[in-house]
């Protein structure tokens, strides 16, 4: 069984702010305190937004390439991590915020994150074997959810020209009501 860090930062995050807002406190005072407390959160939103917008240009760039945009996207998301750090009072989220939006610390962070990555899956959804399962004879959908499947030609339908939704001229308008069930003998 492998040991989770996450309820031990849990409570440890919470008792360091107290501890250092406590410290800071002492020494420039409780309304320096939280007077610098709000800058950090005003500089971290203008930071996130003038970072964020070029990360998601970049994006944009990579996409529009025909790249995966991959170390971008982590990027992007490792800012936007950095800008509710920032907007979180305190001081020690404020400084691991100000760590995320340098980036030799976010190319740094994403090495790491994708060392640990595993690919479980290559493939696009609705592959030949993307289920686990050999497609049909006929190469149709196979049905998920075990329904039963209806198939339909073409002169096996007609289309309601008086429906609202066909498109057709058949729009009724304020106040009037027409009843189904007595023309198709539903």
């Amino acid at each position: 069984m492998r040991f989770s860090f996450i309820p031990l930062l849990l409570l440890a995050v919470p008792l360091a702010e107290i501890a250092v807002f406590v410290f800071v406190g002492g020494l420039i005072g409780v309304f320096a305190t939280l007077a610098l407390v709000l800058v950090t959160a005003v500089i971290g939103t203008a930071l996130l937004r003038w970072q964020g917008f070029g990360i998601m240009a970049r994006i944009s760039a990579e996409t529009k390439a025909g790249r995966v945009p991959g170390r971008d996207l982590a990027h992007g998301a490792m800012i936007l991590v950095a800008g509710v750090l920032l907007l979180t009072p305190g001081f020690v989220t404020d400084s691991l915020g100000f760590l995320l939006f340098v980036p030799a610390i976010r190319d740094m962070a994403w090495r790491l994150i994708r060392s640990r990555i595993t690919v479980v899956a290559a493939g696009a959804a609705g592959g030949s074997f993307a289920s686990g399962f050999p497609p049909r004879p006929d190469g149709g959908p196979r049905p998920t959810d075990g329904s039963p499947v209806v198939d339909l030609d073409s002169e096996d339908y007609r289309r309601d020209p008086d429906s609202p939704w066909s498109g057709g001229n058949g729009r009724l308008s304020d106040g009037q009501h027409r009843r189904r069930d007595s023309e198709d003998g539903l």
